[in-house]
């Protein structure tokens, strides 16, 4: 399912741009556990990803 995804957004972006997926971990205050955000970004844009 990502192949396409990924795929799909490459035929939208220039040649030059590469997308990754980023994944992020957080932990919940109140029960302790982790929960994941994942997003396909462009490379440019990991540091905002992590960031925010």
């Amino acid at each position: 399912m990502a192949k396409k995804v990924v795929a799909t957004l490459k035929k939208q972006l220039s040649a030059d741009e590469k997308i990754v997926k980023v994944i992020k971990a957080r932990r919940s205050e109140k029960s302790g556990a982790y929960s994941f955000r994942e997003e396909f970004v462009t490379a440019n844009r990991v540091d905002e990803f992590f960031k925010s």
